[in-house]
Parts: C-alpha cells; sequence; structure tokens
C-alpha cells in the first residue's frame, strides 16, 4: 500500500507531527508533502492518504488546506483509503478542538474514500469538536501546547490501529 501524507502547516508544528507519523509509519520522506505543492496526480498515486490539518481560528482550516481541499476534490479519489490527524489547543480554544479533522471529513464525505483511524475521544480534555462523531474522534486529535507529552504514544497507537 503506498501511503502519502499530505499536511499543511503555518507555525511548522503539523510538518514536525507530519514527519513523526511518517517515520511511525515508515513513509519515506519523498511521500511527505505540504497539501500547498499538491496536484491531482500526485494524490491519486497513493492508495492511502494522511492528511493533517492544525485547527486556526474558532475552528477553522489552516490556510494551504482551503486551495488544498479543492486539489483532493478535484482528483479521482474513488477507492482510497483516508486517515485524518489534526493538531489544537484544548486549553484555549476547547470549544473547537481540532475542527479541522472534521472540516476535511466534511469536505472529501462522497468522494469515493473510506475513512480509517478513528480514536476514542474519552482520553481528551475538551467541550467540543466537530471532529467527534459517535464518540470518537474521527482521526488523531493532537494537543501540542498543552499534551505534547502524550503525543509520540498517541502517534504510536494510532498508526497501530490502522491495520494496513
Amino acid at each position: 500500500m503506498k501511503i502519502g501524507i499530505f499536511f499543511g502547516s503555518s507555525t511548522g508544528t503539523t510538518e514536525d507531527v507530519a514527519g513523526r507519523i511518517g517515520k511511525a509509519l515508515n513513509v519515506d520522506s519523498s511521500d511527505i508533502h505540504n497539501v500547498s505543492d499538491a496536484d491531482a496526480a500526485m494524490i491519486e498515486s497513493y492508495d492511502l492518504l494522511v492528511l493533517g490539518s492544525s485547527t486556526w481560528g474558532v475552528g477553522e482550516l489552516q490556510d494551504d488546506w482551503y486551495d488544498g481541499i479543492k486539489k483532493f476534490k478535484a482528483a479521482n479519489l474513488q477507492g482510497k483509503k483516508v486517515a485524518l490527524f489534526g493538531l489544537g489547543d484544548s486549553g484555549s480554544f476547547s470549544d473547537t478542538f481540532c475542527d479541522a479533522m472534521g472540516i476535511i471529513k466534511g469536505e472529501l464525505a462522497g468522494a469515493g474514500v473510506t475513512f480509517i483511524g478513528e480514536v476514542p475521544a474519552d482520553d481528551y480534555s475538551f467541550d467540543s469538536s466537530v471532529s467527534v462523531e459517535g464518540g470518537n474522534f474521527v482521526g488523531l486529535a493532537l494537543d501540542e501546547v498543552n499534551e505534547d507529552y502524550k503525543t509520540d504514544e498517541r502517534i504510536s497507537r494510532w498508526v497501530a490501529s490502522l491495520s494496513l
């Protein structure tokens, strides 16, 4: 299974996490991309798309994802698997924690993809998130501001749960 990781990063934190996830998945660095550099052919070349965004403002996508999501919607995603990861600040933005994952999932719903990698939300402290469905985050939620000491373990558990 060919894995491509696509991220949007304003401060470098999501890029760093994308690299850490890549190492855990044994993905070559040449298959880790800033979403702003993506095109349909690149996207279509992967079987599993691992997509990551931080949440900005009051529950918004990272800037690069506004154009990035258009590229993904223009690509043929039929039969692809998609795993999401998101970064948020559960202390300062507890009511929109990791919303970007839910936004990306909503944008790609109906594109013929299968979403994988849900994570139980009960190990997190937050008030609300559009990324929670049925008690689970739609992907890996990370808080590098308040719970960075949990990141490596969360990545490890998430990667193991993907059953690739």
